[in-house]
Order: C-alpha cells, then structure tokens, then sequence
C-alpha cells in the first residue's frame, strides 16, 4: 500500500514537473512577441535566459507536447521539428490521446493562431539543447546545419539574439563528430564556409550578435586545429564590433589571448587574457572559463617575467583548477631545471588537456633566467663553472651566452669578464626612482578608464524615447499659440491665462 501511494505521488510529481516546464516555455512565447511588436531585445534575452532552467527539465515528451500545442495539425515546420526530436509512430499518438483527454478536446478542432518565425526559431533551439544534452550529436548536427540555413534567409533584427546561440550550438555539435579536433580531418573545418558565410551575411545585415559569436566560433575553430595563421588573418581582416554583448567579448578577449601567446606577443597576450579574467562572470555559471582563463594567464605572466601573486592560487573556485600551475609557479621561481622537469613530466597530460603543454616547454628558459636572477642577488661575483653547475647547464660556454642573454634583455644587471670567467653584479638601485611605477599606475588608471566606457556603452535606454518627448514638446508650444492667439482676439484676459503659462 505504501509503494503504491509512493508510486502514485511520484507520478504527479513527474506531471507537475513536465507542466511546468511546458507552462515556462509557452510563456517565453509571449516575450518573444512582445519583443517583435516593441522591436527590443532585451524580451529575447529573457526568454534565452530560462533556458538553463529548462534544459533541467527537458525532455523529448515534453518538446512533443509544447510543438503539437501550438502548431495546426500538418503544419511543414511542426514536422521538421518533430522529426528532429525522434518521436513518431505509436509513441507519438499516444502523447497525443493523453493531451487530448487532459483538454477535453483533439488538436484538429482546436485552430491556433500563426506562429511568428521567432517562435520557431526558439523551439529549434531548445531541441538543440535536447540533443546536445543526451549526445546525440550526429542528428543534431544534421538539424543545425538546416536550421541555420533557414535563419540566413529569414532577415528579421529579432532573431539576431536567437541566432547567435543556434551557430553556437552548431558548432557544438560538429566538434563531437569524429575525428574531432586538433585532427586535419575533422568535419570542423567543413563547417568553416558556413561560419563565413554567416559572418558576411552579419556584417551586410548589421547584425552585431550573430557577427560577435561568428568571429568568436571562427576563433575557437582555428585554435582547436592549430591553425594559427588563419586565426591571425581572420583577426586582421574582420572587426570586432564594440557593441557585443560581455559574454562574447569575454570570449573573444580570451582567444586574442591565447592566440597571441603562440605568435610569442606576450604583451599583448597578457593584456587581452587580463581583460578576459575581468569580464568573466565568477560565479559557478562559467567557473569553467573563468579557470581556463587564469590558467593562461598565469603561464603567460611566468614567460614574461613575473610571478603571479600568491594568494590568486587561494581562491575557492581556482584552488584545485590551479594545483598544477602553483607548482609549475614554485619551480619557476626557485630556478630549479630538475624540479621544473620533474613537473612538466608529471603533469604532462592536465597540460596538454588545458592546451597550455606548448607554452609550458618555453618555460624552460625562465627557469634558467630566474636561477641566474637569484645567484645575481645572493652573489656579487660568481664563477661561470659554479653557475653552470647550479643549473644544470652542459658547458661553461652556454652558461657565458645565457648570462650574456640575460643582461642583454634587462633580467640582471652585471658584467662579464670573459679572462677570469665570472660574471660581476651591479649594485641595485633604488626601484622608486625609475618609471617602474608611474607604468603600474598608469596601467591601472587605463583599466578602470577602459571599464567605465564599457559601462556608460552597455547603458539601455527605451527605445523611440525622444519621439515621445518631442510630441510632447510640439503640444506644449500648440497650446501656448492658441492661447496667445485667445488673448489676442480678446476672449481670455491675461490674469486668467497666467495660471496656464506657469503650468507650460
């Protein structure tokens, strides 16, 4: 009796969960025509929000359900969609006796109004969602590639939100396929002239959310096979536009990074991954950005030079992401080439994983130059033979070179004698009185500037608010001129008019 009741209460349940997921799409409908009537996206981003909530909930009955609810029976994209969800047959004449029978009516009595292609477009992206969620890649990526077609042809501003995550989840699919990525065969790289065609049709169209994510996944798509000189060319030849969503432009950020790192700008690279850090959200949404982000930058602050602070390896949400990196940090700056070594070896495969493995192996280098940076400060003169023993260096000719490097590019401040083999530290001066920190300062000042133009540029306002205020304005001087002309014709006196004027 017990299970039974158990049995029972699970099974309302289970309806109560399915109508409510059916109830929250159906109300995203609503937005989305509020967002075509009011021409305002904003309604689209709402509805494109709850998806993360839905997808919890998501399952191909209840798709079936929300389709066959709200199309005419027969209708050609109620069929397209339906077959993209996988029902058919008896399974799907017996969803249709259960909606039937909860109704009290048959869905070919019941006449639906026509459905706006916003509309369509966001059910073909929740199927997508569908499909990605339980893997079934190659389907969905056969149903991407239509449906992103379909949108190239439908130029409507109100799709621009909608479309941008249909390619985003194209391209999802067509990195699943085998042979995935960094393999030279792999279908990402078909799937390349429909990016580009995308992208042109964006810029001719003015489409700022589709061109953002486009340039995004072309990205994304170059680095996942190497193909860095295409990436570079692309970043060359396209613009990013300055009014893309923070998301995107976080991406984006992030790959600029990534890509400059392997052409050996890491400047630039540090710059653009800094700003990446920045714009991510640090919430468990996108943790998992937010600590490939920090992994790069970290490993490109060590080829620069510097170390990363401490208390970065702390935080809660990098703590473990990190661990590797912390120790690749200590052995880093202790200048060890064993313990260096040893590192690279053992966490060789989480390395390789992050896509950081290639500039890792630079580090090697570092290692040397920071060794020779610490016998600079412990020693004011020491030999050629006892720093190449201390660094494990082959000869003392290599070790001359290195130090020579060294001083060469600003690491030390010494000199060499090349007769009695030793090399000479200079005495260190005063760090305040060189422009070391004016440039940090300066390099604050410019990334609270920058994120204060971000900030007044994300400002929304509603839209066609100055036609209002201007048909405002157009009454108020009519009113004064039939007023004034009253009191010209004599039928108001000037002391009854005042109260009026003072009102205008």
């Amino acid at each position: 009796m017990v299970d039974e009741m158990e049995g029972v209460e699970k099974t309302h349940v289970e309806e109560e969960v399915e109508e409510s997921a059916v109830t929250t799409i159906k109300a995203n409908f609503a937005l989305l025509e509020r967002a075509v009537v009011q021409f305002d996206s904003r309604f689209t981003l709402r509805a494109l929000r709850s998806i993360s909530s839905i997808r919890k909930k998501l399952d191909d009955k209840t798709l079936f359900e929300v389709i066959v609810t709200t199309y005419n029976v027969g209708d050609e994209t109620a069929n397209v969609l339906i077959k993209a969800i996988g029902i058919s047959g008896a399974q799907a004449k017996k969803i249709v006796q259960e909606i039937e029978k909860r109704d009290n009516a048959t869905l070919e009595a019941t006449k639906k109004k026509d459905v706006i292609p916003e509309v369509d477009i966001y059910l073909a992206v929740l199927i997508q969602v569908f499909l990605y969620d339980n893997k079934i890649y190659d389907r969905g990526a056969s149903f991407s590639s239509v449906l992103v077609d379909r949108i190239r042809s439908l130029n409507r501003r109100t799709l621009d939100s909608l479309a941008a995550r249909a390619y985003f989840y194209l391209s999802l699919f067509f990195e699943q396929l085998d042979p995935k990525p960094p393999s030279k065969q792999s279908q990402v790289i078909d799937m390349r002239g429909k990016l580009l065609g995308a992208l042109r049709s964006a810029v001719l169209r003015k489409d700022t959310d589709t061109q953002a994510a486009v340039i995004v996944l072309l990205l994304r798509n170059y680095v996942s096979t190497a193909d860095i000189a295409q990436a570079d060319a692309l970043i060359s030849q396209s613009e990013f536009p300055s009014t893309a969503p923070n998301n995107q432009l976080a991406r984006y950020m992030y790959y600029l990074g990534r890509i400059r790192a392997i052409q050996l700008l890491y400047t630039e690279a540090h710059e653009h991954l800094t700003s990446a850090t920045r714009k991510a959200p640090t919430n468990t949404v996108a943790v998992g950005f937010y600590q490939a982000s920090m992994k790069f930058l970290v490993v490109v602050e060590l080829l620069m030079g510097d170390i990363p602070d401490r208390s970065l390896f702390s935080q809660p949400k990098l703590e473990n992401a990190l661990e590797p990196y912390f120790k690749l940090v200590q052995a880093v700056r202790a200048g060890e080439m064993q313990g260096f070594l040893k590192i690279v070896n053992e966490y060789g495969p989480v390395f390789r994983r992050d896509g950081t493995h290639t500039l890792v192996l630079r580090l090697r280098q570092n290692v040397i130059r920071t060794g020779i940076r610490r016998l600079s400060l412990s020693y004011s003169r020491i030999s050629l033979r006892d720093i190449c023993i201390r660094l494990g260096l082959e000869s003392e000719e290599s070790a001359e070179y290195i130090v020579a490097k060294a001083i060469r590019d600003g690491v030390i401040e010494a000199t060499i004698d090349h007769e009695k083999g030793f090399m000479q530290t200079k005495q260190a001066g005063d760090v305040y009185a060189t422009r070391e920190p004016a440039e940090a300062f300066h390099e604050r000042i410019k990334a609270c500037l920058s994120l204060h133009d971000e900030c007044v540029r994300a400002m929304r306002f509603p839209m066609n608010q100055h036609r209002l205020e201007l048909k405002n304005a157009q009454e108020a001087r009519e009113r004064e001129r039939e007023l004034a002309k009253e009191i010209q014709d004599g039928d108001i006196d000037e002391d009854d008019a005042a109260g009026d004027f003072d009102g205008l």
